[in-house]
This record gives C-alpha cells, structure tokens and sequence, in this order.
C-alpha cells in the first residue's frame, strides 16, 4: 500500500504538517491586519522588527552556548557556534535594507502608533547584551585557568583553537557594531538628525553606541601589538599633532594589555 503522504502525522493546529511545526498560523497572525493599518507600510516596518527579533533569538541562542562550551573546554566548537550567531546578526543588518523603501514622511505617520516603544526594549538586543556579558566571563575563566598569554596567541599561536575563539569572539563584537552603525544611518535616515525618537532619546544617541565594545581586552590587544610592532614609535603628521592623543591602553596607562577579567565596556 502507498503512502498518503497529504496526510499530517504531526499534532497541533494547522492543515499540514508544515504548518503545524513551522507554526505559521500563528506566525502569520502577529502583523497588524490592514483594517488596522493606519498605513499600509506598518506591514514593511513590522515585519522588519520582527525577523530582527527572530534572528537575534537564534543568534544569542548560539552565543549562550558557546560560553557553555568554553567552560567545557570545546574551544573550536565554541567558534564555531560564534561562527553562526555573527551571520545572524548579519542577518539583522541586511534585512534593514528594506528600509529604504520607507518614505520619511510615511514614517512620520506610523510613528503616531509606536507610543513610546523604541529599539532600546528589543528583547533580542537586551538578550544580546547579557550572553556576552557571560561569554566575556568564560573566555577570561579559560585564559586564567590556562594561563593563556594572548600576546603570545597573537603573536605565534594563529593556528590554536584560543586564536581562533578570540578572533570568532571579535567577529561577533565587530558585526554587533555595525549593525549599530547602520541601524544609527537608516533611523537618520528616515527621521533625520537633531531629533527625539519614540523613547525621548535622541536619535544621535545611536551614534554613542557604535564604538562600544563587548570585549575590550582583545581589542587593546591589538593597540599593544602596534605599540610594541616595529612601527610602534610612528609619530602623528604636525597638522594631526593637536587630534590625536597618544595610544595607551585605558586599563594600565601605559602600553600594556589590561589583565584578565577587566573591561571597559
């Protein structure tokens, strides 16, 4: 006998089995109906705002267990995961690219519904901010217990599994980063500069934020590695004298990498 493959085998609600696992009835259900709408564009900004909030969900799930790898000591799988929670985040940033179809007088409109809700309350981005947090905790367990000299990572150990999780912990830092960059273009964009935004923040706020780093110590890593580098001693050209300090590390003053299990965030 043939199998009836038109006939679902999963339980839950839904006409398939598709629809059952993928959940898309309710799915489906969570933009607003046209008869809603105040503008049909509330369907481009929301769906939008809410693939951001998936892909994030996916992204710190991967963050999270890569902490829990590290602690494991499953470095290599650790990166690997870090590997997929940056792609999501890239994921967060492309999709803003629709956007642009947004008409900043249209915006203007929509607005008028948001009351007072902002980017800021995005539960992917709070999420964010906590699993790496923890990451930070169990990258600087793991080069404490190991005595890990990340000068020495850096300088001859490229081909260890410690280089390759700091560098897929750089990645995730750095895609964190421009995602901030381009959601503080898009929001100028759209709403322009010199503005409150929905939460009473202003919009160059944004701004402030791109320059935040989840893990200081492997970015002053890099300042070190200059300032002991065979150029370390290059001097500003006089018409830049006055604009650039000196690069010292924030931690110790001096040139040095601050010690483990400190941050600047």
């Amino acid at each position: 006998m043939s199998k009836d493959y038109s006939v679902p085998v999963l339980t839950g609600e839904g006409d398939n089995d598709y629809t059952r696992y993928m959940r898309t009835d309710t799915l489906l259900s969570l933009q607003r109906r046209p008869e809603d709408m105040i503008h049909r564009d509330e369907m481009l900004f929301q769906v939008v705002h809410q693939s951001t909030e998936l892909w994030l969900k996916l992204a710190c799930y991967e963050v999270a267990e890569a902490g829990r790898q590290i602690d494991a000591g499953q470095l290599d799988t650790a990166a690997r995961l870090l590997g997929r929670a940056s792609l999501g985040v890239r994921m967060t940033a492309d999709q803003l690219e629709m956007m642009r179809h947004l008409a900043p007088s249209d915006f203007q409109i929509i607005r008028t519904v948001l009351g007072h809700g902002s980017g800021f309350e995005s539960p992917g981005w709070k999420t964010a901010r906590l699993v790496s947090q923890d990451l930070e905790k169990s990258f600087h367990r793991l080069i404490e217990a190991r005595g890990t000299d990340l000068v020495e990572v850096y300088t001859h150990g490229h081909d260890t599994a410690e280089y390759r999780l700091a560098e897929a912990m750089i990645d995730w830092d750095e895609r964190i980063s421009l995602w901030r960059a381009q959601h503080y273009k898009m929001a100028t964009r759209v709403i322009g500069h010199s503005v409150v935004g929905t939460k009473g923040a202003p919009v160059d706020f944004l701004a402030k934020l791109i320059s935040h780093k989840f893990f200081p110590q492997l970015w002053e890593l890099r300042t070190e590695l200059t300032l002991t580098g065979p150029m370390g001693d290059a001097e500003p050209a006089p018409e830049y004298a006055e604009e650039v300090a000196p690069p010292v590390c924030p931690m110790t003053g001096g040139g040095g990498v601050p010690p483990a299990g400190t941050s600047t965030a």
